[in-house]
């Protein structure tokens, strides 16, 4: 992509600038905070000790680095943080609404990356930066709380007063001096506890606490081998992460939005929103089919084996038991479903 330089009129500020320009290519939020101690480490580091990563075993790498946000990016003294909404308003179904469509990390990165760019051709000089969409060891939510986008709500997801809590977070770490945003500092889900009390695996240990071990989301995604007996059940028809905690939110019923970007768009194979069909297409599925069929897709995450073991557990909680084929790992997929 092709950058042209911009001259930055007077009285007109660059971080003015940057933000016209970040939501010109389409993200619905944008914040600017000074890189530094991370303040929710402590908190993200007790997490971890209590076991509650379960076998995400990533998350405890680059404790240094995750304690200052300066350190994954040397030089950075800044970041720019955004967030692009997803759509909140498409009916629930078996697949979590963030993974109908195309990975996000994609999708961010390149927005990210060319907002980068637009920098590098406004400043008229070299910008030294690096896009981050949750991959690298920083906590993305501190950041984006400190450049005022929302506060933690009680489910742990960042929420913001305008757009609920639907939107993916990224960031920009740039060695630009830049003025900060003020923080978000109130907690607006005040004696609210829906998203707790609506989670059917008891996930939650406690306000803005959550056992991933538990959640439904972990349980489909990043955990392998057979689901757990005691709660199987409790995934009811879901066969990919899970939006429940969010569907109850307040502020997601009243400001929640449809998607604008294509590429979030539903695939094919998911068109129907319909878990007993996509379980079993699934359940059908050759490695080859999967791969083409679910290209750029972030469910590819829990590999075929995954979803199939998913699959399962949806049609047996369905009472689809007898609709499920056969299959070639009995270990991993016909132990895994409860049947009615």
């Amino acid at each position: 992509m092709s950058v042209v330089a911009v001259d930055i009129p007077e009285n007109t500020s660059i971080e003015g600038l940057i933000k016209a320009q970040a939501y010109g290519l389409g993200f619905d939020l944008v914040g600017i905070t000074r890189l530094g101690p991370a303040e929710t480490a402590p908190m993200f580091e007790d997490w971890v000790s209590r076991g509650y990563a379960g076998e995400m075993t990533y998350l405890p790498r680059w404790t240094d680095k995750r304690r200052d946000t300066r350190l994954p990016f040397p030089g950075a003294s800044c970041a720019i943080v955004v967030g692009l909404n997803y759509g909140g308003t498409a009916p629930t179904g078996p697949i979590a609404r963030y993974a109908r469509g195309d990975d996000y990390h994609d999708v961010m990165w390149r927005k990210l990356d060319s907002l980068h760019d637009w920098i590098g051709a406004s400043t008229g000089m070299p910008v030294s930066g690096k896009s981050y969409v949750d991959t690298g060891p920083i906590l993305e939510r501190d950041l984006a709380r400190c450049a005022g986008l929302g506060w933690f709500g009680k489910n742990t997801n960042l929420i913001n007063p305008s757009i609920g809590s639907f939107f993916f977070i990224g960031a920009l770490l740039v060695d630009l001096d830049l003025e900060p945003d003020a923080p978000f500092e109130a907690e607006r889900c005040g004696t609210c506890t829906r998203c707790l009390d609506a989670c059917p695996t008891d996930a939650f240990v406690s306000d803005h606490v959550l056992d991933a071990t538990k959640c439904i989301s972990y349980l489909t995604i990043e955990a392998r081998g057979a689901i757990p007996e005691d709660l199987r059940e409790k995934l009811g028809t879901l066969i990919y992460g899970c939006d429940i905690c969010q569907d109850v939110c307040p502020w997601n019923q009243r400001f929640a939005s449809d998607a604008q970007l294509a590429e979030f768009s539903p695939r094919p194979v998911l068109a129907s929103n319909d878990s007993r069909t996509i379980a079993l297409e699934i359940l059908r599925m050759e490695q080859a089919e999967f791969t083409e069929a679910f290209k750029r897709s972030p469910m590819k995450r829990a590999k075929l084996s995954g979803l199939k073991r998913n699959s399962a557990v949806a049609l047996g909680n369905g009472g689809w038991s007898d609709h499920i084929p056969d299959v070639e790992d009995p270990n991993v997929i016909n132990a895994s479903y409860h049947r009615r």
